[in-house]
């Protein structure tokens, strides 16, 4: 064995995930705390295991309706008293590729559906990939990751006729109130994008950003779209169905191809840990948007190329929130938190273990790790070092890349977070639509309403909608001829605590 290690010359090299990420320490995992447990939102542990666990590779479960695009994105602003960041460093140009999709739907079907629209960024930095995963509006209907599957099986096809059932739909929802707010904004006329082009997209939840002293700062991210917002009304989206319905994806090309290519301004919303708590709602939960808090723009975003191939780019592309960068961290958002694990392990299960050496997902940063085999593996790793430490063949670990500490309190726990404020922040959105755009809610309300069998489920539904605003209330009321009294008592009961 001493013999070995005069056949070989040490040399350092930057150890690194699959997407180029640098990596600040692989001896020691992230834990809640000294004596806690360890983090889930341990990427490079749960990376390691992942890859580990399939060393000896179906469509997307959501999302499966997918259009791709390239692009590149430029700061506007020098954000360095932020994050250390490169990809705003003032006077790069990224690389983007970006997936816009439909939720529910499978490969095939109709683009104007009644659903979020899928709003997925890659990054090719000098770092590593960053994936910014989100949709088209800022909240969402659930706040903790436990309740995904459950969410997505009520909301696909029935598991029996093989068709989508309001009756499954409002009975989770009947049975989770704070999705209230997301279901106000999804049937507003600004949940049926007419395009993509004309809709903005969220990150959704909050992230960290680091600057150069480790200093901490919480923020949201908003791409505002420079062709503005143009939706399709509840009456008008049968025709427009009748019409194409692949009409976002031929809008899109269509408009790149006649080199008018679609734009987003990327803005920022920032709070210090300190303002955490000064608010009514949880600002880490992510069925709530950071009313009243301004934006700050600091780059813009440039579709210019179609992929020459459907399935190597859309199809065979790979987003996961885990894919972060030096400078940006995830926040203790538990809905985030169990993103962090579930896109990365469907990835793997979809596309294999390797996935992030197609080249649609390969980062322009030099991947360097010991991940090793497992199908469809081409990375051209040589040499007997596969493992780490090694004085052998050294892989250095910088320790400005080590996650950033969190002061932590209290217990282990499973509960409800403390602040859930159910239904004020769909009334207020409602508030602000202007009457034809009320009058549209209540319409595209009504119509799936009406297919709910179930009548507890939808007088529960009316009822979260009246404690949102009784006007709202009282204009299903009228619409689904549901009786007033009994939704007034049973919104009477409900509490926005």
């Amino acid at each position: 064995m001493l013999g070995l290690a005069s056949m070989h010359i040490a040399y350092a090299e930057q150890l690194t995930r699959d997407n180029g990420s640098p990596v600040g320490d692989n001896e020691n995992s992230q834990t809640a705390g000294a004596e806690g447990p360890v983090l889930l939102q341990d990427s490079q542990l749960v990376e390691k295991l992942q890859r580990f666990d399939r060393e000896r590779i179906p469509e997307r479960v959501v999302h499966a309706r997918g259009t791709g695009a390239f692009g590149e994105f430029v700061p506007s602003a020098d954000i360095s008293d932020l994050s250390i960041a490169k990809v705003f460093q003032p006077g790069t140009k990224t690389p983007v590729f970006v997936r816009f999709s439909t939720v529910m739907g499978y490969r095939g079907s109709p683009e104007q559906a009644r659903d979020p629209r899928g709003f997925a960024i890659k990054f090719y930095t000098t770092q590593g990939n960053w994936d910014m995963v989100g949709i088209n509006k800022g909240v969402f209907f659930i706040r903790d990751a436990i309740k995904f599957p459950d969410f997505v099986h009520a909301n696909k096809p029935s598991a029996v006729t093989g068709v989508q059932d309001a009756n499954l739909a409002f009975d989770f929802f009947a049975n989770t109130p704070e999705s209230t707010n997301m279901l106000t904004h999804m049937y507003a006329d600004e949940g049926m994008p007419d395009s993509y082009r004309h809709m903005d997209g969220f990150a959704v939840h909050a992230f960290k950003m680091i600057n150069a002293k480790g200093e901490v700062h919480y923020v949201k991210f908003h791409w505002r779209s420079d062709q503005g917002l143009k939706n399709i009304r509840p009456n008008d989206i049968p025709a427009s169905i009748g019409n194409d319905w692949n009409m976002m994806t031929n809008d899109l090309y269509g408009a790149i191809r006649k080199k008018d290519y679609p734009k987003w301004d990327l803005y920022i919303q920032v709070l210090n840990p300190s303002d955490l708590a000064k608010f009514d709602y949880d600002p880490l939960d992510d069925t709530k948007e950071w009313l009243g808090v301004p934006e700050r723009k600091v780059g813009t975003m440039t579709l210019d190329r179609v992929p020459n191939n459907y399935f190597e780019s859309t199809e065979e592309s790979a987003f996961a929130p885990s894919r972060l960068v030096p400078g940006i961290e995830p926040s203790e958002d538990r809905m985030l938190q169990g993103r962090m694990f579930a896109y990365a392990d469907t990835q793997m299960y979809r596309l294999g273990a390797n996935f992030n050496s197609l080249p649609i997902n390969r980062p322009l940063a030099t991947v360097q790790n010991n991940n090793q085999d497992g199908k469809m593996n081409a990375s051209g790793r040589t040499g007997e070092v596969n493992y780490e430490p090694s004085t052998i063949k050294e892989l250095s670990q910088d320790g400005m890349y080590k996650y950033v500490q969190t002061p932590l309190s209290g217990t282990t726990q499973q509960q409800a977070i403390h602040k859930k404020q159910m239904f004020k922040q769909a009334g207020i959105f409602y508030r602000s639509l202007p009457e034809p755009g009320k009058a549209d809610l209540v319409t595209a309300l009504t119509g799936d309403l009406r297919h709910v069998t179930n009548d507890k489920n939808k007088y529960i539904m009316v009822s979260y909608f009246n404690k949102a605003d009784s006007d709202l209330g009282t204009r299903l009321e009228k619409a689904l001829g549901v009786d007033s009294s009994r939704v007034q008592q049973m919104s009477a009961k409900l509490s926005d605590d």
